[in-house]
């Protein structure tokens, strides 16, 4: 281990980062109310209404902005496309399903996803509009389960909900459930609210059912939502050369079959000034906190703060990797791997963690760094063997990132750090419920290391 005291300013560093979202009321257009049921629009369930619903939505932007409301009722529909200044309001009971025919969905800006899957098409989508949303008690439900029972191949999987190039959005108190694909997706916007919002895409058994999943978008919050995902709760990506910056999230209950809170995998563009704080993760089966900058973009300016965690394999996995993949017909591939820097995880509380603490990992002549770890108590099992601790990982510059990337053999029970150039722990305590023959800490090629205010790593026979 190649370790050495940090006097460098990287950590005496302060980055002021000012998080400006412009919030409008979804309630701002007041001059025209258009309920569904007027405009030839069926609630039965049954009866498909794309062309009535696109009709009620046209005419409400032509009048100059509004509302569009469904009253108590279930109202089947294709895709339908939001204009510029009009709000979707679902009264409690009122439910929006997705057609469980394929024909009926169309695909208004396709690209591809960090698994080379052709992705685009959605139920509701918003292309280049201003001032658009969705509010109320009511759901809107993909029937996603029911519709891969009607396509072969299911490579049409539709988002819920997907804003593209939008700006001055509020996603507010809806109900989202059973998408094809990701629920909730913001690309390229800018100015976005998602508030108090409900999704449940975990039990249909369907892949890359995302919860909030935000792309190369600016000035979002997102606040006090409960996400059981099939796939990343809460991930922020950028799959364009524009990055991710200046999102805030607090307040979320995030519970997933992946990764809780991640930035990543689709990383072209990179993260700048990233806060998330405040949030609870459970029953979580990969990581609970997920950084990944894997395709020649920079990430940089985040802080984790206030996170508790209850169930999960990995409290904190971070990867500095070179798969340097695109995402959309044009763009050219990045030559080398980014940067993943002055990132700041503190105040985490994690239980029932299933293997190792952290896996920080970048790549030969590319390090991880400057990282801050600070007031951080994790909980792993323990019973690692004097054999285990043997392991020497494989780089694997390329692969997908993931918290298994690795093997599942670990050297280490609390942290394995690799690649990494300025690291400070400041009250940082992994505690192995038995007895571990495996060091707490392993670093490779770690430079910069303060381990002054590190609290002794500890075993127990708890």
């Amino acid at each position: 281990m190649k370790t050495r005291p940090a006097h460098s300013a990287n950590f005496r560093r302060i980055v002021l980062v000012v998080f400006t979202v412009t919030i409008f009321s979804a309630r701002v257009f007041a001059g025209v109310e258009n309920d569904v049921t007027k405009a030839s629009v069926v609630g039965d369930g049954k009866t498909v209404n794309t062309a009535a619903i696109q009709k009620a939505i046209d005419d409400c932007a032509a009048a100059g902005g509004g509302t569009v409301r469904f009253p108590a009722g279930r109202y089947v529909t294709g895709t339908i496309e939001l204009k510029s200044n009009v709000v979707l309001h679902f009264d409690d009971q009122a439910v929006l399903l997705g057609s469980t025919n394929p024909a009926d969905y169309r695909n208004l800006d396709p690209f591809t996803d960090g698994s080379g899957n052709p992705l685009g098409h959605a139920l509701v989508v918003a292309i280049d509009a201003d001032h658009v949303g969705m509010e109320g008690a009511g759901t809107l439900d993909g029937q996603g389960t029911a519709l891969k029972a009607n396509e072969r191949s299911f490579t049409m999987r539709p988002f819920l909900v997907r804003l593209v190039r939008c700006t001055n959005v509020v996603v507010r108190d809806v109900h989202l459930t059973d998408p094809g694909a990701w629920t909730l997706n913001m690309f390229q916007s800018k100015d976005v609210l998602v508030e108090n919002v409900t999704i449940r895409s975990r039990d249909g058994g369907l892949r890359n059912n995302d919860g909030v999943n935000i792309d190369s978008c600016e000035s979002v919050q997102v606040r006090g939502c409960d996400v059981v995902s099939g796939d990343d709760a809460l991930v922020i990506k950028s799959t364009s050369p524009v990055p991710s910056s200046d999102i805030f999230a607090s307040d979320c209950k995030l519970s997933t079959k992946t990764n809780a809170i991640k930035l990543g995998t689709e990383s072209y563009g990179g993260f700048e000034n990233i806060r998330i704080s405040n949030c609870q993760v459970s029953d979580t089966k990969m990581a609970g906190i997920a950084l990944y900058n894997v395709d020649g973009g920079n990430l940089a300016n985040v802080t984790i703060s206030n996170v508790t965690m209850d169930g999960v394999v990995v409290p904190i996995s971070i990867r500095l990797g070179a798969r340097l993949k695109t995402f959309r017909d044009g763009e050219q591939a990045k030559s080398a791997p980014g940067s993943l820097a002055n990132i700041t995880i503190k105040n985490v509380n994690a239980k029932n963690v299933g293997w190792i603490g952290m896996l920080i990992n970048g790549v030969p002549g590319h390090d991880v760094g400057p990282l801050t770890l600070e007031n951080i108590r994790i909980e792993v099992p323990g019973g690692g063997t004097v054999e285990e601790a043997k392991a020497q990982l494989k780089e694997n510059e390329a692969t997908y990132p993931e918290y298994d990337m690795f093997g599942k053999t670990m050297p280490a029970f609390g942290i394995y750090a690799r690649h990494v150039n300025g690291i400070t722990v400041k009250n940082v305590e992994t505690v192995a419920l038995k007895p571990d023959a495996r060091p707490a800490t392993v670093f490779i090629d770690v430079k910069d290391a303060n381990p002054a205010h590190l609290v002794e790593q500890s075993t127990s026979d708890k």
